[in-house]
């Protein structure tokens, strides 16, 4: 398949010519960098990152006064001063500047926060530098860098390969290939186009299998993965989370436009002057958007990542957070997550059944002297075994998982041999005969024995592979073709218990709405029988099934399977989007070389702080330690963190809308501006301090047991019922100050003042909870700063800056009349509670799942 992108002009075709030109072009020595030529590049070239995820410095901030409402917000300000209004002018904008500063602080803060963390699990290559070999995030790789790959290693950079052992790369991220593409250190045609250039390594690519060293020619924005990343960003793939904010959004406007024309015509026709009337209309937009959003979900995000991180879960792309709570189906490997993931090598029988000691010395040979990657059954192994002597190793045909064999030539006793060992079906494939107790023998005479074996050992949960041999006297080298005619000669079987706290776990998750399955590339015996274990049933569903299956189908038949096996990374992924096809939000758990495709297709790709690199690369959150229960953890921090996000959204816009609406009224009923544009500014500003603590607030049990997403009908349900109980109670308290106690216009001003924004924050109280208030108490940080707002509302006509403000003195009796209006609104809301429940606590799937519950104890 042609290629879909190329580097085009920036450091030459490093691909062609001769391999010593391309590395004096970039001035890499062949014996690679020295620590201090290293520690010089960075300084001069920069991190080796494509972009920077997150706004910093400067451009963070005027981030924060970039909506279209607050520049024209300012420009008519400007334009205000400029026309003789300086003192009400220099007000607004510092109020939007302390506005915008208090945005800003909130979200550098979190993203510090954030960097801390996600450098607990930084992706590390191996480079050559001071002739060592030493591990180095992927981040501080340069040009000139001697780079070590291995299979499941990413590819830190675009690189010239030096050297290849049957060095196999998926490169589809760039190309678009199905299948990995065999890299060699022969030159490409300088007009090869980017699957054709054998040579070069490029970012955002992994190694399958085999190995190489290859030299760093190009690093962060230089590469061509550059090019995709820059064109994935600007069509970013949106969260459910931000679906549901866009949604929201979208609703906001649509009131704002409506409410806010109405009230500038209103404005001109009753003779006031344009600007005042457009900075009053102007100042109820910025009172009814939801400025502070960005910041608060950025808090919120953040300290969910805080708390997750505490529960040994680390989140590497924050908006996911919310994805994790509102999970329904988590699809997850065995090894680790429902089995102890210590795997141990139980038995090494012969082909006729019996343990055999020569069958575990050719298996050490083969597991001890490979050097593609590391695994946890070559671990077994060799454990409690001395190293193998290299000086036996003659050649390697590396494992990759189209084959699913690994061979090693090695001599053994002056004969060279290869071994070969990997699943039994792949093994017997490549075999002829058999040895037995009575010699070698055609393996047809044998075959339905050794497969019965295989499925005793399975059905007690074992891994089982094949042993097989053949002598290749004097061969000074090895390719898969020399895997024929081979001879079985035995069986490994490894044994990795089920945890047995693993079925405890599904059942928290269950409780919690989200459905466990077992999907794993065992054989059906296997998965049965750690299925069972923990307490998953049903017949497991193959892989030959799944491939079969038309995609029409496929959602229908896996929406009830709990078992998946024999499945490849192609079947994985299938499965997954049938899932979500049936309205699921989909976690994977994977932590291999072949999972990163499931892990990105995933509603929330998980992985694990010892998995390939590619996997923990692809991967949205990593655990620091594979354990259902600290996915469920993740899971109820996840909902946590989401419950309080729309805490925030749910409570301010419905105080912004009454608040608008009943200044709307207002302006009709009044022969002066209800509030002045500085006032309604300040009054926004102050009344959004709070939520700045809402990420701190308490959850209740309910509002965690379900996954949820955002719901905008709820919340428009909520805006419209809680809203109108504020018009009224605001509507209220104008008839009395106006028609009751005939106040003063400055007096009228600074009692709604207080009036507005001591209603929102005491409601925020309120309205956190479905209980009674009294029933569920805010965090700490919440309530402090909510009553330590209150009382600089009602303090501040008393002051200094009531007179520059345009706020007179309240009297008493006035203050006591708003008192006494605040608590009617608490009583109000709390009854209304009782009918309407603020939070609907509803999840509605497009179709609901069996949410199994173990019965194996």
């Amino acid at each position: 398949m042609g290629a879909r992108v190329g580097p085009q002009g920036h450091a030459g075709q490093f691909w062609a010519g001769q391999l010593p030109e391309a590395l004096a072009a970039v001035g890499a020595p062949a014996q690679g960098l020295t620590g201090e030529q290293a520690a010089r590049l960075l300084r001069e070239r920069g991190p080796n990152q494509v972009s920077v995820a997150r706004r910093r410095g400067w451009r963070l901030l005027l981030t924060q006064f970039t909506s279209p409402i607050i520049v024209i917000l300012i420009a008519a300000t400007v334009l205000s001063m400029a026309v003789g209004d300086l003192i009400d002018g220099t007000i607004i904008l510092a109020i939007v500047a302390a506005s915008g500063g208090l945005g800003f602080w909130q979200e550098r803060k979190a993203g510090r926060a954030v960097d801390a963390l996600q450098a607990r699990v930084r992706v590390h290559v191996e480079v050559i530098r001071d002739d060592h070999q030493i591990s180095v995030p992927i981040e501080e790789v340069t040009v000139g860098d001697l780079v070590v790959l291995h299979a499941g290693d990413v590819v830190p950079a675009d690189c010239r390969v030096v050297e290849a052992r049957r060095l196999q790369v998926d490169q589809a991220a760039l190309t678009g290939e199905s299948f990995p593409a065999e890299k060699t250190s022969d030159p490409a045609p300088a007009d090869a186009d980017l699957s054709g250039r054998t040579n070069a390594l490029w970012m955002g690519t992994h190694v399958v299998s085999g190995t190489g060293r290859a030299v760093v020619m190009q690093t962060g924005r230089d590469t061509a993965y550059a090019e995709v990343a820059a064109r994935i960003e600007a069509r970013p793939s949106a969260t459910g989370f931000q679906r549901g904010l866009t949604r929201f959004g979208l609703l906001l406007v649509r009131i704002m436009v409506v409410l806010l024309v109405g009230i500038a015509v209103a404005n001109l026709l009753m003779g006031r002057p344009i600007i005042d009337s457009l900075l009053f209309s102007l100042a109820l937009a910025v009172g009814l958007t939801p400025q502070m959003l960005p910041a608060i979900v950025a808090v919120s995000l953040s300290a969910g990542a805080r708390a997750m991180a505490a529960h040994r879960v680390i989140v590497k792309r924050l908006e996911a957070i919310e994805d994790f709570g509102a999970m329904t189906v988590l699809l997850t490997d065995k090894t680790g997550t429902l089995t102890a993931g210590s795997v141990t090598l139980a038995s090494c029988l012969s082909v006729d059944g019996e343990p055999d000691p020569d069958i575990a010395r050719l298996a050490r040979l083969n597991a001890g002297l490979q050097q593609g990657f590391s695994n946890p059954l070559d671990t077994a192994i060799m454990s409690g075994q001395p190293p193998a002597d290299p000086a036996h190793r003659i050649a390697e045909v590396p494992y990759d998982f189209s084959r699913q064999r690994l061979s090693l030539l090695v001599d053994d006793g002056g004969t060279a041999t290869l071994i070969t060992k990997g699943s039994l079906a792949a093994v017997l494939d490549v075999c002829a005969t058999a040895r037995t107790g009575d010699g070698v023998v055609p393996l047809d005479r044998v075959r339905d024995r050794v497969q019965q074996r295989f499925t005793e050992l399975s059905d007690r949960g074992q891994r089982v592979l094949g042993l097989a041999v053949r002598a290749l006297p004097g061969a000074r080298s090895a390719t898969a073709d020399d895997e024929v005619g081979m001879t079985l000669v035995g069986l490994l079987a490894f044994q990795d218990p089920a945890k047995p706290d693993a079925a405890e776990a599904i059942d928290r998750l269950t409780a919690m709405g989200v459905s466990v399955r077992l999907i794993t590339g065992d054989n059906r015996h296997a998965a049965a029988h750690v299925a069972a274990q923990v307490g998953l049933s049903g017949e497991p569903m193959l892989g030959s099934e799944i491939a079969a299956c038309p995609d029409a189908e496929l959602p229908d038949r896996v929406a009830d399977t709990e078992v998946f096996a024999e499945v490849d990374p192609v079947q994985k992924e299938r499965v997954l989007t049938a899932l979500r096809a049936r309205g699921a939000v989909v976690g994977f758990i994977g932590d291999g070389i072949n999972d990163s495709p499931a892990l990105h297709a995933a509603d929330v790709g998980v992985s694990v702080d010892t998995a390939a690199d590619v996997a923990k690369q692809a991967a949205a959150i990593v655990l620091l330690e594979k354990d259902l229960d600290v996915v469920a953890d993740g899971v109820r921090l996840g909902r946590q963190t989401f419950t309080n996000t729309l805490k925030y959204i749910r409570v301010n816009t419905s105080a912004s809308f009454g608040n608008v609406v009943s200044m709307s009224v207002a302006t009709l009923l009044l022969p002066f501006l209800p509030l002045l544009p500085r006032q309604v500014l300040l009054l926004n500003f102050l009344s959004d301090i709070p939520y700045t603590t809402i990420s701190t607030d308490h959850a209740d049990p309910e509002q965690l047991r379900r996954p949820r997403t955002v719901d905008v009908r709820a919340i428009r349900r909520f805006m419209l019922v809680y809203g109108t109980i504020s018009i009224a109670v605001d509507l209220a308290a104008l008839a009395v100050l106006h028609w009751w106690w005939r106040t003063p216009t400055d007096v009228f001003r600074a009692a709604w003042f207080i009036q507005f924004t001591a209603t929102e924050i005491i409601v925020l109280m309120v309205l956190r909870t479905n209980r009674a208030f009294l029933r569920s108490r805010p965090s700490t940080p919440l309530l402090a700063t909510g009553a330590l707002l209150i009382a600089v509302t009602v303090a501040l006509p008393f002051t200094p800056l009531a007179a520059p403000l345009g706020l007179g003195h309240p009297p008493l009796p006035v203050l006591a009349t708003l008192a006494a209006l605040t608590l009617a609104y608490v009583v109000a809301n709390e009854l209304v509670k009782r009918w309407i429940p603020p939070d609907p606590l509803t999840v509605e799937p497009k179709r609901r799942f069996r949410l199994h519950r173990p019965s194996v104890r």
